[in-house]
């Protein structure tokens, strides 16, 4: 579903329609007639502003509130109200230019992955993943080798998330493993997690970063390459 906001830059409803639609949670984006003619042509501007719904006029003016919720109601998943994904993306965060602690980041791939990867399977973050290092204890890179960038946590060892459970001796007999993948948006630890669960592999010697490397990344944690 695709919401624009078509008006005039002088439109003293606009700002109104806006504070709408963020309280609704309802993604758009807002084009000015002054730079876009081929919308004024379009839609035959005779008000201002236009509330477009997928390419058709919802409302001329500030629209009904019915309107609104019949477009709250279309919204079934937290994926619908995120940034349009990119047709060229990256998971991990780029450097940009030389200067260090600078990183570029692609808000729009993945799917959101919940805070916890499994009922019984405690979540850590940045502290944990490091104490956890520091003591020598195993930790896994569960993505898959075309989705690495090549870089990953220093100290961690590479088994795919869809290669896990067969390789399951691999893993630590007595002491837990912290398993991650690309971040909040990445599947593939999360996917694995579930995978180890359902042949058996004790909930207790699992943990589950989810920041991943999204997260380590933009900490200006050090990485290694992979």
């Amino acid at each position: 579903m695709e919401i624009l906001i078509a008006a005039t830059k002088t439109c003293q409803h606009r700002p109104s329609l806006e504070k709408v639609l963020q309280g609704a949670w309802l993604p758009y984006k807002v084009n000015y007639f002054e730079d876009h003619p081929e919308i004024f042509e379009k839609y035959q501007l005779k008000h201002s502003p236009l509330l477009i719904i997928d390419e058709k006029v919802a409302s001329a003016g500030m629209p009904e509130i019915d309107i609104i919720n019949d477009l709250k109601a279309k919204i079934r998943d937290i994926s619908e109200i995120r940034t349009p994904k990119r047709v060229k993306n990256h998971m991990i965060p780029k450097n940009i230019g030389t200067e260090p602690g600078l990183v570029e980041v692609d808000t729009t791939w993945g799917s959101i992955q919940s805070i916890k990867a499994a009922r019984p399977v405690h979540t850590v973050g940045e502290l944990e993943v490091y104490q956890h290092h520091m003591k020598g204890l195993p930790i896994i890179d569960a993505r898959k080798p075309d989705t690495a960038d090549c870089v990953t946590i220093p100290g961690s060892k590479n088994i795919p998330y869809d290669e896990l459970v067969e390789r399951m001796d691999e893993l630590d007999e007595n002491d837990p493993s912290i398993f991650f993948c690309n971040g909040p948006q990445c599947p593939q630890s999360s996917t694995a997690i579930k995978n180890l669960l359902d042949a058996g592999y004790p909930a207790d010697r699992i943990l589950y970063y989810r920041g991943g490397m999204h997260d380590w990344i933009t900490l200006g944690l050090p990485i290694q390459k992979s």
